[in-house]
């Protein structure tokens, strides 16, 4: 199977479009975020809440920085990205790669393929590292939160 099947029309492509649009939406949100200086919390200026795990647990979530972490790559601070979450790096070439395959395939009207035995592994294997990385993370890593997710939390 194809990576790019031909023969689709644009309409019946959509979703491939709105995949690079989501794309471009989240870098473009980055580009006007500040990387947090304390390794996480940058969604914070988004007006979202501190995580739930740092408040209740004070430790990080599997998922803890990488908004941080794509920040500081979207402003080239590539070690600052890679400190914060070092899976972030990664996963933000991977959605960056699959946005522009989508764009591609869309304007020659082909299908990015993502239902291969293949692509179903190597999406396994990302999720399964992803995870446990963040859930050792999870383990070892006490005391995070941050004065302001302290105040956030007791107040």
């Amino acid at each position: 199977m194809a990576l790019l099947e031909p023969g689709y029309e644009k309409t019946a492509l959509k979703s491939q479009a709105l995949w690079f649009g989501f794309w471009a939406v989240l870098t473009t949100i980055g580009a006007f975020l500040k990387p947090d200086s304390s390794g996480h919390g940058t969604h914070q200026q988004l007006g979202l809440p501190p995580c739930p795990s740092v408040l209740l647990f004070d430790r990080p979530c599997p998922g803890c920085g990488l908004t941080t972490s794509w920040t500081a790559l979207i402003h080239g601070n590539v070690q600052l990205a890679f400190h914060v979450h070092p899976l972030g790096p990664p996963l933000y070439a991977l959605f960056t790669i699959s946005a522009f395959l989508a764009l591609f395939g869309w304007v020659k009207g082909r299908r990015f393929s993502t239902d291969s035995v293949v692509f179903n592994r190597i999406m396994f294997v990302i999720v399964a590292v992803f995870l446990c990385f963040g859930l050792t993370r999870m383990a070892i890593t006490p005391h995070f939160a941050t004065t302001r997710e302290h105040w956030f939390f007791y107040r």
